[in-house]
């Protein structure tokens, strides 16, 4: 699975219709707008680069609202959950 994370500009009018349109695509985890250089920052997750290059401009990229993407593919995961739970493995409570 290759997990991406899309930074979106967007138009500041747009902000929250273009954020649920996103989040309505296959394939689109999560959608959070936030404050700073970017409007909305998506989760996506695909099986292969092809359809990661079909679904950033092909879909997202043509949200009304949605002026630029940049995209980044995530290489591992690191979190307090996946930590616990690998040191968790075969413990029992």
């Amino acid at each position: 699975m290759i997990t991406a994370i899309v930074l979106i500009q967007a138009e500041a009018d747009a902000i929250p219709d273009a954020a649920q349109a996103i989040a309505d695509i296959e394939g689109v985890g999560e959608v959070y707008s936030c404050a700073g250089d970017v409007d909305l920052i998506a989760t996506v997750q695909v099986s292969t680069h092809e359809e990661l290059a079909d679904l950033i401009p092909g879909r997202i990229g043509k949200v009304p609202g949605v002026l630029d993407t940049v995209t980044h593919i995530a290489f591992r995961s690191y979190s307090r959950a996946d930590t616990e739970s690998a040191f968790s493995i075969g413990v029992e409570d």
